[in-house]
């Protein structure tokens, strides 16, 4: 018996015009444009071989599929937003046909119209802040004074009072570090803040995903308005250049697809 290959449409985001340029040819994916009460859906087709419920969980533990995808799924967005508002799509969103998805409009066209509206003349710009914790340390050591004091009554102790002197310092030591972590995080995402619309903090990322040597310590997204971009980066390369010596690295990238501060689906 012969197996027909169903196609499913793919949606990555809407938006409420047509981008001047679009390039995605280099994507090797039809992109295409679905027009309906008032807004323009961006997909492309793919196949059920790939997509449909048990290949796409099939698919989803493997690392490779999901990675190249994802990638194709950011970057066609985030072409599409170079030059025009939208509204992303989480990764996967699928529709058995073009009348599926005007139904989602029939229903949603209004609240997505007011979130593009919301986001018109904004950015989501992202910075996260890693640090090298023995860099940390190493001023910490230096400067405070319990841990300076302690570490004269280790010079001056007997070897046995000497060693739970040792203990005693790297415990301060180590509440020292949790609490200036915490003190600077918070004082760059206020100052951030200060230059922003809306915020959003994260969950910190283990090294194993972010492959970096050092541990985040901050994952937080901003909205901020376009003609005020100058100035947020400003402030972080203000905040970098006071952290330099301290063990504290900034990562700010941006624009993304404003997925902190849209959601679809709720």
């Amino acid at each position: 018996m012969e197996v027909t290959i169903k196609d499913l449409i793919y949606l990555y985001c809407v938006t409420n015009s047509l981008p001047h340029h679009l390039h995605t040819k280099d994507f090797g994916i039809g992109v295409y444009f679905i027009y309906h009460k008032g807004l323009y859906a961006v997909v492309s087709k793919v196949t059920e071989s790939e997509f449909n419920e048990e290949n796409l969980k099939n698919n989803l533990t493997n690392l490779e599929w999901i990675k190249t995808k994802v990638g194709i799924h950011e970057r066609i967005i985030e072409e599409v937003m170079r030059d025009i508002c939208v509204v992303p799509f989480k990764f996967a969103t699928l529709f058995n046909n073009e009348d599926n998805l005007k139904a989602m409009f029939e229903e949603h066209a209004e609240e997505l119209k007011t979130k593009l509206k919301h986001l018109e003349g904004k950015e989501e710009w992202g910075v996260k802040i890693y640090c090298d914790i023995e860099k940390l340390k190493e001023n910490l050591i230096q400067e405070d004074e319990a841990l300076l004091k302690i570490s004269k009554e280790i010079s001056a102790s007997s070897p046995g009072k000497a060693f739970f002197s040792k203990k005693k310092k790297e415990e301060l030591l180590n509440i020292a570090v949790n609490k200036k972590i915490n003190e600077y995080g918070q004082y760059s995402f206020d100052r951030l803040r200060e230059q922003s619309l809306k915020t959003r903090i994260n969950k910190l990322l283990p090294k194993e995903v972010t492959e970096r040597e050092n541990d985040m310590i901050l994952n937080s997204a901003f909205l901020v308005y376009k003609d005020k971009i100058s100035d947020f980066i400003s402030v972080v390369d203000i905040l970098k250049a006071q952290y330099k010596g301290r063990g504290l690295f900034f990562d700010c990238t941006g624009p993304w697809p404003p997925y902190n501060f849209v959601t679809t689906g709720d």
